[in-house]
């Protein structure tokens, strides 16, 4: 070997060296998941009674490193985090997506202006009035001050589905009675899919809490509820499938699409008769594509 070179033979045992450390790293990876997990910083609990929310097998997710929106808008928000609330529908609810300033100043701004709700009609693309919906709402224009475009943003982030793919938020109000019974977001008809597409999803955000009844309701939903936790304070409404409770602050995301673009049936949903009190929502609902205002 010439003098001031080395050679580039590997020692064997440098080998065996380098294989010991990577599975030493790779041990070390591991202990630090399992106290991840020990110390709660993400779980997959089973049915466990820490919420108003009827679910069958929930994942809860816990949101740390990244706190999307966090010191944007109106209020404190507190801890957010989502909950799988079911496969068949897609579906998650948003904890304490809006704060209470945030619901309260969306009351407010839409309760000068509500009016009796209406359906489209599938053939003209026209509203119309309907037994179906007893609601009274509004709808307030994209964009349309500081509060609502935090709010928008919010819902953009996520989702991931842009702004401008969105229709305006609509606020609605559900008095003692009141309902919305089952229904489909996705269009059947060419005429109301012409301006953004298909609708692909919903956000169902939550402005009030409700002392009785007032469930959002999947009636097509996979998957038995009857030993769910809560179950027995829900309505006989909410016990035709999958419910949730409204309480203030929560946003319900629930895709109408599947990811192969197929529409899905198993997103059916209605709105349970208000029993008791008042039932404040606010929806948005997104499409595929740009939706011009």
């Amino acid at each position: 070997m010439a003098k001031g070179r080395f050679s580039r033979q590997q020692h064997p045992g440098k080998r065996t060296s380098t294989v010991a450390l990577v599975l030493s790293m790779l041990l070390m990876l591991t202990i630090v998941l399992l106290m991840l997990l020990a110390l709660g910083i993400f779980s997959l609990p089973l049915g466990s009674d820490d919420g108003p929310y009827p679910v069958y097998d929930r994942i809860k997710f816990k949101r740390v490193a990244l706190d999307i929106g966090e010191g944007e808008g109106l209020g404190k928000r507190g801890e957010q985090w989502t909950e799988v609330l079911s496969w068949e529908p897609r579906a998650f609810i948003y904890h304490n997506f809006l704060s209470k300033e945030e619901c309260e100043y969306l009351i407010d701004l839409a309760r000068p202006h509500m009016v009796k709700s209406t359906v489209v009609d599938s053939k003209t693309g026209q509203s119309k009035d309907s037994r179906v919906r007893t609601s009274s709402g509004m709808f307030m224009r994209r964009g349309g001050d500081k509060v609502i475009r935090n709010i928008e943003k919010r819902i953009a982030d996520y989702t991931f589905i842009p702004v401008d793919h969105g229709e305006g938020l609509q606020v609605l109000h559900y008095e003692v009675g009141q309902k919305y019974e089952p229904h489909y977001d996705y269009f059947l008809d060419k005429y109301n899919t012409k301006n953004g597409g298909q609708r692909i999803a919903t956000l169902l955000m939550y402005l009030s809490d409700v002392e009785e009844g007032g469930e959002t309701v999947f009636p097509a939903s996979t998957g038995n509820f009857s030993t769910a936790p809560g179950w027995n304070e829900m309505s006989e409404c909410a016990k035709r499938g999958l419910s949730v409770k409204p309480k203030m602050g929560a946003a319900l995301l629930f895709w109408s699409m599947r990811p192969d673009a197929t529409l899905d049936p198993s997103s059916l949903h209605g709105g349970c008769p208000v029993i008791r009190g008042n039932k404040w929502s606010s929806t948005k609902w997104m499409h595929v594509e740009e939706y011009k205002v």
